[in-house]
């Protein structure tokens, strides 16, 4: 689909089981099966690692001129680049690996496409089905150690069930509320001899997502809209896994009710439009954050009332009835009860809101909202988002990232790390166009940045890819930059390196009473943490950067900020790392402390806003 807001096209999963052909069928064997599967299923690029189990689909993957493979570090990269492959195209991610460390090591990217609702295949090999459950060499029962994180799995042990299994995956992932799908294959059925016939007869009795709203629903909510004084639309990423922003702008701009997005929903809605309020959350923006607090109507749409957002859940939104629409009915009602529970994809929902708003403006009805935006309106100039300067001339951690931000073409693709760099990432940059932020939102994974900037990149390879890590984070998944310099994938890497973790460290400083313990990167355990900053040294960024065959700069000084940036930006046939080296003691504002209410929400160290307004109006 091309989103009409933004002109950009951003299409939704959906995995093509070959209908359009007329049926194949081959002779092959269990691993030529699979290949072919993967190609008629649409798959272009499988990030993964060869190893005994899954050796037999290796050697006709060499054959493939459909599928790339990009052959990783760690299949933890492996992972990450195909989640960053899916969110930054739409498209279903794709990762490979063997059988035991090999699948267990997917574990932590699975838990964090799970989380945050991305659809991804994982493809593994298990040993041969007669030894599963002798704790044969490299056995690990991955099925049962991804329950509990995967939207479903299989565990294949016949040849001939290959080529269903890969449609029913894909479908499952990419359709509802996506989500990863891991397919295990026992090695003999890889060996094995068997006929491939596409496509595929889909057996999925039981799943059968509701995409379509009840339009009861959906009228009550367009009432309560136009009966509010102070209603929000909190957006989550839900909106854009369901290609709604175009919808979104036109049900915003119709109600005139103010749009926060969530961490996972940056780019849902411009942030330069004027109906945009900020991101909530621990860390949002204190418009955002009161808005929610004091609003009498709450329209949450494709997001999860997440305890980020919420703060300490019974004192949350006090004053707010809850309309709640999302594909899963079991997010409705799990941690805030709906006065309207709508099930539905959310450009669906949106589309009939739209309408049945309309109908309510038609008869009169619309809501006045003028006294609220006067209070929006004082709270975002009172409190807008802003930083310090260091006082020594060091380099402020926030400027780095927003004049990356500023400096990079229209189009630029930010994949973030956790942490501070996170959060300075998700204010700093101004995000106008849907799949343009991609972070681990749910799991908060560290090492998320590199290897999800390298797929994003291999999926869109015209776009500029900047991921936004800090030294902490780097040092995870860094090993993926080999990757990336190899299989011509430039993508550029900014290390806010302050020689610290530094979101743990800020609770130290906060909560902790200074004592930084085990968070300080640029010093051995016998030193006392309180040097002056210089980042992390140890390992060289630089050289280690250069030494994986990329472009290395250190930038130290404010003066040097856009020259080098600048420089990263007019470098695209190899990965360029810049090592910013910035102050220590930089903190992320606004805040809420964790298990406080939001109503406790600090614009800066010390200072708790004055919003002067009585909320029981």
């Amino acid at each position: 689909m091309t989103d009409q807001a933004t002109g950009a096209h951003h299409p939704q999963p959906r995995a093509r089981t070959g209908g359009q052909h007329s049926a194949i069928v081959e002779h092959v064997t269990g691993a030529q099966s699979l290949i072919r599967s993967l190609e008629e299923v649409g798959a272009e690029t499988v990030f993964g690692i060869p190893g005994g189990a899954i050796l037999p689909a290796y050697d006709p993957m060499m054959d493939s001129t459909r599928v790339r493979h990009v052959l990783v570090r760690h299949e933890q990269g492996a992972g990450h680049a195909a989640t960053g492959y899916a969110q930054a195209t739409g498209k279903v991610g794709v990762c490979m690996a063997t059988s035991g460390p090999g699948a267990t090591n997917l574990v932590t990217p699975i838990a964090d496409a799970h989380m945050d609702s991305v659809p991804l295949v994982a493809i593994t090999g298990q040993v041969a089905s007669k030894a599963i459950g002798t704790d044969a060499f490299q056995e690990a029962d991955i099925c049962g150690i991804t329950m509990p994180i995967t939207k479903h799995n299989f565990l294949v042990t016949k040849a001939e069930d290959i080529p269903r299994t890969i449609a029913e995956a894909f479908h499952i992932a990419s359709t509802g509320r996506p989500g990863p799908v891991l397919v295990d294959i026992a090695k003999d059925a890889l060996q094995a001899r068997t006929t491939f016939s596409w496509p595929p007869q889909l057996d999925l009795p039981g799943y059968r997502p509701v995409t379509k709203p009840h339009a009861k629903q959906i009228r009550e909510a367009a009432k309560l809209i136009t009966q509010a004084k102070r209603p929000v639309l909190y957006v989550g990423g839900g909106v854009l896994k369901a290609g709604a922003t175009a919808e979104l702008k036109v049900l915003a701009e119709l109600t005139q009710a103010p749009v926060t997005t969530t961490l996972m929903a940056l780019g849902a809605f411009p942030d330069s439009h004027p109906l945009h309020v900020g991101m909530p959350g621990m860390h949002g923006a204190v418009t955002a954050v009161t808005a929610l607090q004091k609003a009498d109507l709450i329209v949450a749409l494709g997001a999860r009332f997440d305890d980020r957002v919420t703060g300490k859940l019974d004192s949350f939104a006090p004053f707010a009835k809850i309309v709640h629409a999302d594909i899963d009915p079991a997010e409705i009602g799990k941690n805030r009860t709906a006065d309207v529970p709508i099930v539905g994809d959310a450009r669906e929902v949106i589309a009939d809101l739209v309408q049945a708003v309309q109908a309510e403006h038609t008869e009169g009805n619309t809501g006045d909202y003028s006294a609220w935006w006067k209070d929006l309106s004082r709270w975002r100039d009172t409190y807008p988002l802003g930083y310090d300067q260091p006082e020594d001339g060091s380099l402020s951690p926030q400027q780095v990232i927003q004049r990356i931000g500023q400096l990079a073409p229209e189009g630029t693709i930010y994949a973030a790390g956790v942490g501070q760099h996170q959060m300075w990432a998700a204010h700093f940059i101004d995000y106008e166009r849907p799949a343009t932020w991609l972070n681990s939102g749910g799991a908060g994974t560290m090492g998320y940045a590199v290897p999800a900037a390298m797929g994003a990149k291999a999926g869109m390879p015209d776009r500029t890819v900047w991921a936004i890590d800090g030294d902490g984070c780097f040092q995870m998944t860094n090993q993926e930059l080999v990757t990336c310099a190899l299989n011509n994938i430039p993508i550029k890497v900014a290390i806010i390196n302050n020689g610290a973790l530094g979101m743990v460290r800020q609770w130290q400083t906060l909560f902790y009473n200074q004592r930084y313990s085990n968070t300080v990167l640029h010093s051995g355990p016998e030193a006392d943490g309180r040097q002056p900053s210089a980042g992390t040294r140890v390992p060289d960024f630089v050289k280690l950067s250069e030494a994986m065959g990329c472009v290395a700069i250190r930038c130290e000084r404010p003066e040097d900020l856009d020259k080098v940036i600048q420089e990263a930006n007019a470098i695209n046939d190899r990965p360029v790392v810049i090592d910013f080296i910035v102050h220590e003691d930089a903190q992320v504002w606004p805040m809420v402390a964790a298990g406080t209410s939001n109503d406790e929400v600090l614009a800066a160290r010390g200072v708790r806003p004055d919003f002067g307004d009585n909320e029981d109006d």
